[in-house]
């Protein structure tokens, strides 16, 4: 089948590409044609081309390898594209008004067990932010955040009173890496204290460490209230 439209657009041929793929026109582990073929099938450019592949090798369709070409995976492997969220933003669009507020902000030498959980340099420094954010009046999220100063020196001069460490660190420090795990941990008297729940009682928990370019950024600590809810989709 011959594409005749010119100037074709990259996501007419990511749409072309990918019904072959489930028509089982191009099987599993077979090579597509290569860039110059396809531009010529599709009337555009090389560029246009390589943008579409490169897209669906992304989201889990196709592998690319050097000089190698590229195949239909035999399985798509699906990847999750993660954004790191604004409490703000979270409270807004349930139709909340989001309010801040600081509870301690601390340079200090990380912990033993910070230094371990992020193979830090024995005695290297770190901003400790805790804080509270609401929706409107009811606790919305306790946070405990650990900031590496090495990897970001300009959070030695940040004034967290008026701006939480999560919104701060999107807008000054990009990341390219991320773990997150979700668990359930007890409140204990202060956490049930600033989220008005019972002492002991399960809380939703998540934990973040980020890193840029291999150096730890952050580790964090977030603690939501009861009733909230996530979900994802890849």
């Amino acid at each position: 089948m011959t594409q005749s439209t010119e100037n074709t657009s990259y996501k007419d041929i990511k749409k072309t590409v990918l019904a072959r793929i489930r028509s089982g026109e191009w099987q599993p582990d077979s090579l597509l044609p290569n860039e110059s073929e396809l531009a010529t099938e599709f009337s555009c450019t090389r560029t246009t081309v390589n943008r579409a592949l490169r897209e669906l090798a992304e989201e889990g369709y196709l592998e690319r390898r050097r000089k190698a070409g590229t195949r239909v995976l035999s399985a798509p492997q699906r990847q999750a594209r993660f954004t790191i969220p604004m409490v703000r933003d979270e409270v807004e669009a349930l139709g909340g008004t989001y309010r801040y507020a600081l509870v301690s902000c601390d340079q200090k030498t990380a912990p033993d067990w910070l230094t371990a959980r992020l193979a830090l340099s024995p005695g290297q420094d770190v901003v400790h932010v805790r804080c509270m954010h609401y929706s409107g009046n009811t606790p919305f999220q306790y946070e405990d955040r650990w900031i590496v100063t090495d990897s970001v020196p300009q959070v030695k001069q940040a004034n967290f009173s008026e701006i939480g460490p999560n919104e701060w660190l999107i807008q000054t420090v990009p990341f390219t890496n991320v773990e997150l795990t979700f668990l359930a941990s007890r409140a204990d008297a202060a956490l049930a204290d600033f989220l008005d729940v019972a002492e002991g009682e399960p809380v939703f928990t998540g934990e973040r460490i980020t890193w840029l370019e291999g150096r730890p950024v952050t580790f964090a600590k977030m603690y939501f209230a009861a009733g909230y809810r996530m979900t994802t989709q890849f």
